[in-house]
């Protein structure tokens, strides 16, 4: 009796926790949307942000103020576009004075993407933008 209650006891547990692997944490990555109308990834070349197909993001964004900004408020905003020019889906975000943080996850395609301020915050807002690089696993 008792060993067939520890079977149905350890049955349970199995169904319970499955065989999926446990999902990995999003890694954070800093971003500052500055005052001079530049876009600086925390990293060892601040003008690219390197990711994995699919990678899970925490984006931590520092945002200051340039010379103009939206009637919403946003002084920056930033949209990811594939190597046609089309933006990348759930990458089209506005950013408030201050810092806020946001989940992403990466394009499934690996190549090369651009991101780009949305709020022309400047004459310089043209140039503010940075490389975002979706290596293959």
């Amino acid at each position: 009796m008792i060993f067939l209650a520890t079977i149905r006891v350890l049955a349970m547990l199995t169904l319970v926790s499955g065989d999926a692997a446990p999902a990995q944490p999003a890694r954070a990555v800093n971003l500052i949307a500055d005052h001079n109308s530049t876009f600086r990834v925390d990293g060892p070349n601040s003008s690219e942000l390197d990711l994995l197909p699919g990678e899970l993001i925490t984006l931590h964004v520092e945002a200051h103020k340039a010379k103009t900004m939206n009637r919403d408020g946003s002084v920056h905003g930033l949209v990811l576009l594939d190597s046609h020019r089309r933006p990348v889906p759930g990458w089209e975000l506005m950013f408030k004075p201050g810092v806020q943080e946001m989940q992403l996850t990466a394009p499934a395609e690996p190549g090369v993407y651009e991101a780009v301020c949305t709020v022309i915050c400047s004459t310089d807002h043209e140039r503010m933008k940075f490389r975002v690089v979706v290596r293959p696993k």
